[in-house]
């Protein structure tokens, strides 16, 4: 490797560093839990500025990437939009300790072995990205899913907590299966696990084999069940629901962010388009969209009407990520540039405004998961008028109200769904949007004009604020300069 291929490459390598060294640091120092704490927060700093770095000078090397000889086999790629998505896995990661620490000191929770978990996480996110092979992918989903499964365990003292983390544990193991098998399909039909590879091969056929239409439809299973979409979302308001509350923001955000790059790759690999091929034009397999097309569609349906009927305001937010994850389809089913952008932009813009959300009900929530209930908002204005303010723009950009980053999110992944021909996929978002406006301006209505008979045991904690101030700030800033940002991420495809 020469200097300008280990600059390229230092968020992943100095990620993996990162974990060995907190490892070792946990071995030394038992009972001092701040060392750890200050590491991994200044550590996923660093990830994100070297991936800020690597898309500065190299913006297009994704694409260019797979002519290069990254680590002498091809299996890695840099630069480009999985610098992009870097970035934002190590600003969910941020966001998160800042809540974590005074978080777990009020539930007796605080274990040292938290950084490390979710570092690992943060690292396996990052080779989805990364990935220019099915096997690196596969390796990446599961470095990303095994601490998730302990994440939403992780508060083990209590029973609810367990049992999500096991379900969520059952149920991904299957997702595992089907995924790997979906690999080895492919792997039959074409001969390769790389992209490129697996592209050139589509492109010289005149129909898809039908081993390539099994292994494409078993590893969609598999992605489609770590971005909880329909029929494959049973197990997301569990595990929201039993994961303490700053993680939950996490396993929501930046989990379905990582989906979302694994389907940009997957599709780019098994829908060749122009933008993939020099020179070459095909009329793509419209089954594979239209059932995508199908399943969005039901998965917005399913969680937003979902939605409507809970009291419990993580439960309540879960059901309205799986309405998100449809939202986020749509960029898939576009197979354009439009729709790749617009996962892109939605990514950040739903992780800072899904773990703002979360960051409010961290602050709110008391011990043995007190305050949780919608009605316990009521009155909030009154009594914490700077944290009823910022939850109401979350829940405004959630709704997709501008000018905050939801409403931007959204319009722009309506507007690729629209260009590629899926019309009806859209009319489908916008009613399921509208329907959407009712639970979260429910929450809005209750903290401004309910009043509550008793006094919330509010959190006053810096980090935890500051986690809510730069999500604030960020919805806004990201929304205002939307199309700005848009302009930027369109050439990393």
């Amino acid at each position: 490797m020469n200097s300008f291929e280990i600059l390229l490459s230092l968020p992943l390598l100095f990620a993996f560093v990162l974990i060995i060294f907190l490892v070792i640091i946990d071995a030394f120092t038992t009972k001092n839990k701040t060392i750890s704490y200050v590491v991994s927060i200044l550590g996923l700093a660093g990830i994100g500025i070297a991936a800020g770095y690597s898309l500065y000078i190299s913006p297009n090397l994704y694409i260019a990437g797979s002519s290069s000889d990254f680590f002498s086999s091809n299996m890695l790629v840099f630069g480009g939009f999985a610098a992009a998505f870097d970035i934002i896995f190590a600003l969910g990661g941020i966001l998160t300790l800042f809540l974590t620490r005074d978080y777990f000191n009020r539930t007796y929770n605080n274990y040292k072995e938290l950084y490390t978990i979710l570092l690992s996480a943060v690292f396996g996110m990052m080779c989805i990205a990364h990935s220019n092979n099915l096997l690196i992918l596969f390796l990446g989903i599961e470095t990303m899913s095994i601490p998730f499964y302990v994440l939403t365990g992780y508060t083990r003292n209590r029973e609810s907590s367990v049992e999500g983390a096991m379900k969520y544990f059952v149920l991904g193991a299957f997702s595992s299966a089907f995924l790997l098998y979906g690999i080895s399909m492919i792997y039959g039909a074409t001969g390769t696990l790389y992209y490129d590879e697996i592209t050139n091969f589509v492109a010289s056929m005149s129909s898809y084999p039908l081993y390539l239409k099994l292994g494409i439809g078993l590893i969609m299973v598999g992605v489609l069940f770590k971005i909880a979409a329909f029929p494959f979302h049973q197990w997301a308001p569990d595990a929201y629901q039993a994961a303490p509350s700053p993680l939950s923001g996490f396993l929501s955000t930046v989990g379905k962010a990582a989906a979302g790059a694994a389907f940009i790759g997957l599709v780019r690999a098994i829908l060749p388009t122009a933008s993939n091929i020099t020179g070459f034009v095909i009329e793509t397999n419209g089954s594979i969209q239209l059932i995508v097309a199908i399943l969005a569609a039901l998965t917005m349906i399913i969680g937003n009407i979902t939605a409507l009927a809970q009291k419990n305001i993580k439960r309540m937010l879960a059901y309205s990520s799986i309405g998100h994850a449809g939202y986020m389809l749509m960029g898939i089913v576009s197979n354009n540039v439009d729709g790749y952008s617009g996962i892109l932009y939605y990514s950040l813009a739903y992780t800072l405004t899904q773990i703002g959300a979360f960051a409010v009900i961290s602050i709110i929530e008391d011990k043995d998961e007190a305050n949780l209930m919608l009605d316990d908002y009521a009155g909030l204005s009154k009594t914490n008028p700077f944290i009823a303010f910022t939850m109401a723009m979350f829940m405004f950009s959630l709704a997709g109200i501008p000018p905050f980053a939801g409403f931007f999110g959204k319009y722009f992944l309506f507007k690729a769904a629209i260009e590629s021909g899926f019309t009806w996929l859209t009319i489908i978002a916008v009613i399921t949007s509208i329907v959407s406006v009712y639970y979260y301006l429910s929450v809005v209505m209750r903290m401004y004009f309910k009043d509550n008979e008793r006094q919330l045991n509010v959190s006053n904690s810096r980090l935890s604020y500051i986690s809510v101030l730069i999500s604030a700030i960020g919805i806004l800033f990201v929304g205002i300069f939307s199309f700005l940002f848009m302009n930027s991420i369109s050439i990393l495809f």
